[in-house]
């Protein structure tokens, strides 16, 4: 299954699976988008399937968003191990 990222301004909705393959599409999007907006909100609700490239990608994404001052927020009950890996990252932080 493909990934296909629908935007409109600062929101962006992920749908399909985010794996190695379409990872570059997914860090060129957001790439811009980080140049383009100061708060960005993602939506994962229709996200399948994350592969560890894909979450490594989700937590560069973070660490940026951090560097740049742009809030960033993740919405919606898309793939559990994404969320695990921010859980993880969050108690490794504290």
């Amino acid at each position: 299954m493909d990934l296909k990222i629908i935007s409109c301004n600062n929101f962006f909705k992920l749908k399909g699976e985010l794996n190695e393959k379409n990872v570059a599409l997914f860090k060129t999007e957001f790439q811009e988008a980080l140049e383009n907006f100061n708060m960005l909100t993602i939506s994962v609700e229709e996200l399948k399937k994350v592969d560890n490239t894909g979450v490594n990608a989700f937590l560069e994404l973070q660490s940026q968003s951090v560097k740049n001052d742009i809030q960033l927020s993740i919405v919606g009950n898309g793939c559990e191990a994404l969320f695990h890996s921010f859980k993880t990252t969050d108690v490794a932080v504290a």
